[in-house]
């Protein structure tokens, strides 16, 4: 996993509240196996509609999206933090989040903001009425900048930490290599023993 630090970029606004999971990447895409390339059929049944804000060119390659409350809402499935940032996405600013859908994001380094909703608002306004509006997530001092503003928002420290090392749960585990290793060569042989792959 990338290290994540500071996102600064064109503001994709998505104004709509509690937007679930399946509107995210629909159950018929999660058969493939693979765990890249769902970002073309990441919000499909509203791309159908030409004047959906992601089929507008003027916000091509924007890295922030800010959008309504309870984002990420309904069933817990990874396709959907895996499709949006497919999909170029690197950080999501709400008023909040669906607890696993936020946890699933940590997992894959695509960070999750939270404000006040007169902020999100704000960002959303100023994103509709000037498309190539550009903003700034800064993990280390916890801040987003528009404009001449700043916000400071909170974010779990063991999260941080995992964020800005590019730390994912494998790489987590293997930091502790050594105590692994001394455990397994202390464990009596006619026990299961894991093996590192060659």
């Amino acid at each position: 996993m990338e290290p994540v630090r500071n996102i600064r970029g064109k503001v994709l606004p998505l104004s709509r509240n509690d937007v679930d999971t399946d509107q995210i990447i629909p159950a018929k895409h999660l058969k493939r196996i693979e765990r890249t390339g769902f970002g073309q059929f990441a919000f499909e049944e509203w791309r159908k509609d030409p004047s959906f804000v992601t089929n507008d060119r003027r916000y091509e390659g924007a890295p922030i999206m800010v959008t309504g409350s309870n984002f990420g809402c309904g069933s817990s499935r990874e396709h959907a933090p895996w499709a949006l940032q497919d999909m170029g996405l690197k950080a999501i600013v709400a008023s909040c989040f669906a607890d696993i859908f936020r946890n699933n994001c940590a997992k894959i380094g695509l960070l999750t903001v939270e404000l006040p909703q007169p902020d999100i608002d704000q960002l959303i306004a100023r994103a509709e009425d000037a498309p190539g509006f550009e903003a700034e997530v800064d993990l280390e001092s916890q801040t987003v900048r528009f404009g001449s503003e700043v916000r400071t928002f909170d974010i779990d420290p063991f999260i941080k930490h995992s964020l800005l090392n590019g730390l994912d749960e494998i790489s987590l585990t293997l930091q502790a290599g050594d105590a692994i290793d001394s455990f397994e060569a202390s464990r009596p042989r006619y026990k299961p023993r894991t093996v590192a792959a060659q």
